[in-house]
């Protein structure tokens, strides 16, 4: 059970002798929140869509990565592993602060029910450069001991990411990959004139930082303070084009030049045919190993000041790991190769003093991965649209479940549940009828139903299927290019009819 052990994940801040485990929740990335400023920010509507959890019951809101984005605008492609993106940066919570007036933010035009990154990042950039000219020019002077106080606290990762994000600022946002070459090797000289020609961009950087944190961290209080834990989520690779990557080659499997010998992916797969080709350089584990994994180490214990919880992402690649060779067309050719195991798992655990994890654990799953999972009782995830046919396998079925495991009606990576019941073949649709005793109606909530009523200690599904919305509602194709992350919920969506079905449910199956 996801109760507390040495070694387990617990759901419970205050254990107690008779509390049950059971919990549910909502998973959401903030861009998806609604308002007039083209994506969803952590201002007004993140602590509304907070209350509308307390409302429905719901004890778990789950994110997806938080950081920087950058190829694609995916979460799962960030500039940094430790920085957050800018972009949630409320604009009211700039005036409210001073840093903009606002008549700044009149006379804008932005879908509602999408973010369109383009104009949108635009906007957000000129907004965040007015608000750092003001604060040098004593604006919101209160916030300055805040911020002096932010920069020496971070830590090293925010120096490294701030002069990354000002170098590559100048050369108009090209991969640190094509910078000149003494920059490119981080020669000390290069380094020593970079930090004082763009002295002010990578203090900008830094100030922007501060601001995203200081907004989480109000939201993460508010979320606390209301019963309501967060869930974030870390990728296990990181971006190729990362502060990550340039200020520390040794950790990566990279060659004199710096560009990775192979790259991550996964074989053939459910989602793709020709598997996922992620492209993301792949860890050098022996060199993390003799240091005791201290970067990931800082990393863990970064994202565990943000959210109260892990999901681990692509728990299989620490056993091992897909490895493509550079310059390959797809991940169809490659080569399973041993990941770092129990070592590192138990040199995390000692030092965090438990292990807060999730284990996304889908894919090609073998033994080895499940006694990896199982040996520190860590909960796996079931995914409902996997249990009906074309992927079906008994361990998504839930009369299969054990109580330590997560179960979804679907995640960000697939269809949402009303588009993949249209999609699907009548065989799969009548297993799920079978199973269901239900005729397909109202699927969505068929789905929350079975997940909520499961033993699972944990239930979570998308906004979309509490909604009970299609396709085009859909936050990510896996392997499509581009038209992903971009889904936004209408303000006024989620009717207090819907609140109360949701919070009838959970309270029916003691959740």
């Amino acid at each position: 059970m996801i109760e507390q052990q040495a070694d387990a994940v617990s759901l419970d801040d205050e254990p107690k002798a008779a509390a049950s485990p059971r919990g549910s929740g909502v998973l959401l990335h903030p861009t998806s929140l609604p308002g007039p400023f083209g994506i969803g920010d952590l201002g007004p509507a993140a602590y509304a869509w907070v209350d509308t959890l307390v409302r429905a019951g719901q004890k778990w809101w789950q994110v997806l990565p938080l950081g920087p984005t950058g190829y694609g605008d995916s979460p799962y492609q960030c500039f940094s592993a430790f920085a957050g993106n800018p972009y949630l940066v409320s604009p009211e919570s700039l005036v409210q602060d001073g840093l903009i007036v606002a008549s700044d933010l009149a006379d804008l035009h932005f879908p509602e029910d999408r973010v369109d990154f383009g104009p949108v990042i635009q906007f957000k950039v000129a907004l965040l450069q007015k608000a750092w000219e003001r604060f040098k020019a004593g604006a919101a002077a209160a916030l300055k001991p805040e911020f002096e106080a932010f920069c020496d606290e971070a830590g090293s990762w925010l120096n490294d990411y701030a002069l990354f994000m000002a170098i590559k600022d100048a050369h108009g946002g090209v991969s640190w990959l094509s910078w000149d070459a003494p920059l490119v090797q981080r020669a000390p000289a290069a380094l020593a004139k970079a930090s004082h020609d763009l002295a002010d961009g990578a203090r900008q950087h830094q100030f922007r930082q501060f601001l995203f944190f200081k907004a989480w961290r109000a939201l993460k209080a508010h979320a606390n303070s209301q019963d309501v834990r967060l869930i974030g989520d870390v990728p296990i690779f990181v971006s190729s084009d990362s502060a990550d990557v340039w200020a520390h080659p040794e950790l990566f499997q990279l060659d004199a030049g710096r560009q990775p010998v192979a790259v991550a992916g996964v074989p053939p797969d459910y989602f793709s045919k020709t598997g996922q080709l992620w492209g993301n350089p792949l860890y050098n584990w022996e060199t993390l190993k003799a240091s005791g994994y201290d970067w990931w180490v800082e990393r863990f214990s970064a994202t565990l000041e943000q959210v109260d919880l892990v999901r681990l992402d692509h728990f299989r690649g620490f056993e091992a790991y897909w490895r493509v060779a550079a310059g390959m067309p797809t991940a169809e050719v490659g080569v399973w190769t041993p990941g770092p195991g129990s070592d590192f798992l138990t040199s995390l655990r000692e030092v965090l003093g438990g292990l807060p994890i999730i284990a996304e654990d889908l894919g090609v799953i073998t033994p080895g991965v499940e006694a990896l999972r199982d040996d520190f009782h860590l909960p796996g995830m079931k995914i409902l649209q996997f249990a009906f046919g074309g992927a079906t396998e008994d361990r998504f079925l839930p009369h299969t479940y054990e109580h330590n495991c997560v179960v979804y009606t679907g995640t960000h990576d697939n269809d949402t549940t009303r588009g993949w019941y249209e999609a699907a073949t009548e065989t799969e649709r009548d297993t799920f009828r079978r199973y269901t005793a239900r005729d397909g109606s109202d699927v969505a909530w068929d789905f929350i139903r079975l997940a909520w009523a499961s033993v699972a200690d944990l239930a979570v599904a998308p906004l979309q299927d509490v909604l009970s919305l299609g396709t085009e509602a859909r936050m990510n194709l896996p392997g499509r290019a581009s038209g992903n992350w971009t889904w936004r919920f209408r303000t006024g969506a989620i009717t207090p009819q819907l609140v109360g079905r949701l919070a009838d449910m959970t309270e029916l199956y003691a959740r």
